[in-house]
């Protein structure tokens, strides 16, 4: 199913769509209510699904279906978000986190003077429309990090409201409405706004990094990570093998220390909780702890970070240390290849993450 046509309309698609289903012959042509209790048996969350389930969350109706569940049970659990959020103000510029389904954010980046707004990941339309009128600003701009319903759900409701705004993503990852394709080192100006588009591919094909450029402001530069990277983790690599998830791990590397992280999920605390494991005796990673789990006492959210504090206890960024090289292996292969030791210690990284979670 390709979902990304402009104007096009994803319950049409939906319809027109004919999916066999059960005995020989049966069929169904609509997303029937009926079908919610087989949705909720696939996948509780998509960072959550087995590789072998994750072609029915991206490629048939049952992903939407199952974002639609998600949207409607976190609007009845958080009818004010699933987190406080505080918004940063700098020179003319304001980054606004807006809590969204259960866990995730998506954000406005506003210029003050001109009145023209950004939205990155707007999966919940109704709560991103309701910051827009808030802030009295104009939405010019989506950005799209990557393909996945629970970030790019928003789409379609913003762009027809919003006449004028315009969708980006990255062409490779059929992006929902997508209007203006981007590669990577494009750049997207509003008003005096200037964000880099950066590939980094790994979780999904086209996965995009979004990195506002803090010196037309003289304030920091804001990297928007999506699925990428989180507060002291990493997303899992759906589309891609380990060696390209470290690559583009190694992109946001490059960035500067000051550089602020506003991650795509609220995913703080169960993250340092694994870093602790595999790293036991790194205070940075203690000291944030303590602070991160004195804001979620009051539901306060944990971003931003900085990058300069992720490089100190996050696990991901840190497959270079030999902390983490003596402790999970393995050394450099017989090539004496330093990459590929890395990209084999990322992927340790991740499995055993994954078993953390599922304790």
């Amino acid at each position: 199913m390709d979902h990304s046509l402009p104007g096009s309309s994803v319950h049409g698609i939906f319809q027109a769509r004919v999916l066999k289903w059960g005995k020989a012959g049966r069929k169904r042509t609509d997303p029937s209510p009926l079908s919610l209790p087989f949705c909720n048996s696939i996948i509780c969350s998509i960072n959550d699904v087995p590789p072998r389930r994750y072609s029915l969350y991206t490629r048939t109706w049952l992903g939407y279906l199952f974002y639609r569940q998600q949207l409607r049970r976190a609007r009845n659990r958080y009818p004010k978000g699933h987190s406080r959020t505080q918004p940063r103000l700098f020179n003319g510029v304001k980054v606004l986190p807006i809590p969204v389904l259960a866990d995730n954010y998506s954000y406005l980046i506003i210029d003050t003077q001109a009145r023209l707004a950004v939205a990155v990941d707007p999966s919940d339309p109704q709560a991103v429309q309701a910051s827009i009128e808030k802030e009295g600003v104009n939405l010019v701009a989506i950005l799209c990090t990557h393909k996945h319903w629970d970030h790019s759900g928003g789409n379609r409701d913003l762009s027809r409201r919003y006449q004028d705004c315009r969708v980006y993503g990255s062409p490779q990852d059929s992006i929902p409405y997508l209007t203006h394709p981007l590669c990577h080192q494009d750049v997207v100006s509003v008003g005096r706004l200037q964000i880099r588009a950066l590939a980094t591919p790994g979780h999904t094909q086209g996965h995009l990094v979004y990195l506002l450029d803090g010196e037309p402001y003289e304030g920091p530069s804001c990297l928007f990570s999506g699925d990428l990277l989180f507060l002291s983790g990493c997303g899992r690599t759906f589309e891609g093998t380990a060696e390209t998830m470290l690559s583009s791990l190694d992109t946001v590397l490059g960035l500067g220390d000051d550089t602020l992280l506003w991650p795509g999920h609220e995913y703080a605390e169960e993250n340092l909780g694994f870093a602790g494991v595999v790293e036991p005796e790194n205070l940075a990673r203690e000291r944030k702890m303590q602070w991160v789990q004195r804001q979620r006492m009051e539901r306060k959210s944990t971003c931003p970070s900085t990058l300069g504090e992720e490089r100190s206890y996050n696990p991901f960024l840190r497959t270079h240390c030999p902390v983490l090289q003596e402790a999970l292996g393995p050394g450099p292969g017989p090539t004496g290849d330093d990459g590929c030791s890395r990209a084999q210690l990322l992927e340790r990284l991740r499995q055993l993450k994954d078993l953390h979670k599922s304790k």
